[in-house]
């Protein structure tokens, strides 16, 4: 019965990579520094192998990046409000430096989109006016990152009781535990 709700985790993730209009969709991504405070953001969920590993895009001059190179471990956070489920997953954020595998995604990107990483200035620097953003013709900034998970939460909000299970990684597969909510 407990791998049954990880299965739940692995179906609605990859929804949320495929299907736009999921609640999984977008999610939240922490970083922490060396300055030690938790940073939060938004991000798109691109993709989710059977293995549990989540890709996103980001630009590599933004600050998540001088994070990652400090600490790689993040927090991601999902939540369904429909289900009033939560999802909390902890693991290793890696750079996927395969070139062709970059070349891949990039050509997926709808146009439009691919501006957001051609940038001249790096994400968070100041802007007189959104309308003086420049671009470069000929470069990218574009990055992807794969999580790889470690530890996953589930909790579903429901009556008579509430379901919160964790499952954590060891010798090469999923360990669950119920746990209390």
């Amino acid at each position: 019965m407990i791998n049954t709700y990880l299965e739940e985790v692995k179906v609605e993730l990859q929804k949320g990579a495929t299907h736009k209009d999921h609640p999984f969709r977008y999610f939240t991504l922490a970083t922490v520094g060396l300055d030690q405070v938790p940073r939060l953001r938004t991000v798109v969920l691109r993709k989710v192998s059977d293995d549990l590993r989540m890709t996103i895009y980001t630009d590599r001059r933004s600050k998540k990046m001088i994070h990652l190179k400090e600490n790689k471990k993040v927090g991601l956070l999902f939540y369904n409000p429909d289900t009033l489920t939560q999802i909390r997953i902890e693991g290793p954020a890696l750079i996927v430096q395969d070139e062709e595998a970059k070349k891949k995604y990039w050509s997926g990107i709808d146009k439009n989109a691919q501006k957001d990483y051609t940038t001249t200035s790096a994400p968070g620097t100041s802007l007189a006016s959104p309308e003086k953003l420049d671009y470069l013709e000929d470069e990218d900034h574009f990055c992807i990152l794969e999580i790889v998970p470690f530890k996953i939460e589930y909790l579903r909000l429901k009556r008579p009781n509430h379901i919160r299970v964790r499952y954590s990684w060891e010798d090469g597969r999923w360990e669950g535990e119920f746990i209390v909510p």
